[in-house]
C-alpha cells in the first residue's frame, strides 16, 4: 500500500465513541481511518469509509426511449395487491 491510501487503525471506548460520533465519522472519511469501538475491551464494531459512491437512482420512464410505462403505473394509487396494478394494466394492453 502507498502512503497515500494507507489506512490507520484507532481504537476507542464506546463511551468516547458515543460522545464524539459525528467528529469520528468527519476523521474517518477524511483521513481513511478506521475506528475500532470497543465494549468492555472486546471490539464491538468497526467504522470504515466508504469504498465507492452509490448511483443515484433513475426511474425507468425517461431513460429508455423505446419503453412505453402506462399512466396506471405511474400514478401514486392505494392498492392492496402491489400485483393488482400489472394485472390491470396488462388487461387493459391485450383488450385493445
Amino acid at each position: 500500500m502507498s502512503p497515500a491510501t494507507e489506512t490507520k487503525v484507532r481504537t476507542i471506548a464506546a463511551g468516547e465513541f458515543k460522545a464524539t460520533c459525528l467528529q469520528l465519522m468527519d476523521e474517518i472519511l477524511a483521513n481513511n481511518l478506521t475506528v475500532v469501538v470497543t465494549k468492555r475491551g472486546k471490539p464491538v464494531i468497526e467504522a470504515i469509509a466508504p469504498r465507492q459512491q452509490a448511483a443515484t437512482f433513475r426511474p425507468l420512464w425517461g431513460r429508455t426511449p423505446n419503453v412505453k410505462v402506462p399512466d396506471t403505473l405511474k400514478k401514486r394509487d392505494d392498492w392492496a395487491d402491489p400485483g393488482a396494478k400489472w394485472r390491470k394494466a396488462n388487461r387493459a394492453k391485450t383488450a385493445k
